[in-house]
């Protein structure tokens, strides 16, 4: 079975942020999702940082991957803060399901 990007991107969106439970895709937590022959790099943000809880999210996210058959060695996870994340970047979902409008 072939991995494609839509599939990761799916998986991805059952990722829940721990706190407010919201998954990170609706959060805007997500920048980039690039594939490179077995490998995938996710290019990622946090609300703030230095959120303890990034151990967590990251484990989610390679267990969700691994349901694809990705292995934990394939998977790579950019934190980054350039741009920092803000509520913009969060999807209509996401701003619904927090009574943002």
């Amino acid at each position: 079975m072939k991995i494609t990007e839509e599939a990761i991107q799916k998986k991805l969106a059952e990722v829940m942020d721990p706190e407010i439970n919201i998954s990170i895709i609706d959060l805007g937590l997500i920048y980039g999702v690039k594939m490179e022959k077995e490998k995938v790099t996710i290019t990622m943000t946090l609300t703030t940082i230095g959120c303890p809880l990034i151990s967590m999210i990251e484990g989610e996210i390679k267990n969700k991957l691994n349901e694809i058959g990705l292995t934990e060695d394939q998977v790579r996870i950019d934190l980054t803060f350039d741009p920092p994340w803000s509520m913009e970047k969060m999807t209509k979902k996401g701003k619904a399901m927090l009574g943002i409008t």
